[in-house]
């Protein structure tokens, strides 16, 4: 959860950090869906709970829908929202061409300085723990790994998965996890999470056909980053999409 970088590539409902002794008891769970595209896939969108409120927030791909933000508090879509779990919630929308839209849940009343943070631009979700701490988050497992050490670890938490289609397949959502989302996305298990065929091979074959190049990316990227990792995901975004706005997103 730490300084750490992998990439999964595959569809299914997966289990990010879960933590049932959160904030004395109340408990967090946090759950992401992916949606594979040839060899690469995105989050398509995210669902937390915190004591007994949900939100999840959906990102998306149509241009026709600027300005409008796709999220579900406690399944019932656009519901009134102030709190998760007693922790405040806001909503920044921006209705320009990039769909933009980040939902802040504050934490500063139990752990002073944190943030949940999930955004969206077009399509893609993403969920940031801001200014994360042992404190907060020292306790959570998931496809993020034990945070102390950032090793990916499986549900066992001895295991040590180093092949990330292992561990994407280990944290899929179960039912004994209680998924959030509020409808049902193929594919759910005892079906697997779908990985794409011949990922190396896609990706270089695609890597040939691009119109932006890897030297370009990593430009952009790097005018408007300084932190290493979010520059290597930066560059893979861009490269994957082929779309320059993705610097915007972090």
């Amino acid at each position: 959860m730490e300084g750490e970088h992998f990439e999964f590539h595959g569809q299914c409902d997966l289990v990010l950090a879960t933590d049932s002794k959160f904030a004395d008891g109340l408990g967090i769970d946090v759950q992401i869906r992916t949606k594979l595209v040839r060899y690469w896939s995105y989050i398509k969108s995210a669902a937390i709970r915190i004591g007994d409120d949900i939100l999840e927030v959906q990102g998306s791909a149509d241009a026709e829908e600027a300005g409008s933000i796709h999220y579900w508090y406690n399944w019932e879509y656009q519901g009134k929202m102030s709190s998760l779990g007693d922790f405040p919630v806001s909503i920044h929308a921006d209705e320009g061409p990039r769909r933009k839209h980040i939902f802040e849940i504050d934490l500063n009343s139990k752990y002073p300085g944190h943030k949940i943070v999930i955004d969206t631009m077009k399509e893609f979700v993403k969920v940031n723990f801001a200014n994360a701490s042992v404190e907060a988050f020292g306790n959570t497992v998931g496809i993020l790994g034990d945070y102390a050490t950032g090793s990916t670890v499986a549900r066992d938490q001895k295991t040590v998965l180093n092949d990330f289609n292992e561990l994407g397949s280990e944290w899929q959502v179960l039912p004994t996890d209680d998924m959030l989302f509020h409808d049902i996305s193929y594919p759910q298990f005892p079906q697997r999470c779908m990985l794409p065929e011949d990922a190396r091979g896609e990706q270089h074959r695609h890597l040939l056909e691009n119109k932006i190049s890897e030297e370009e990316a990593e430009a952009a990227c790097a005018k408007n980053l300084s932190d290493v990792l979010d520059i290597k995901d930066c560059v893979y975004d861009i490269l994957a999409t082929q779309d320059m706005d993705m610097v915007g997103s972090y």
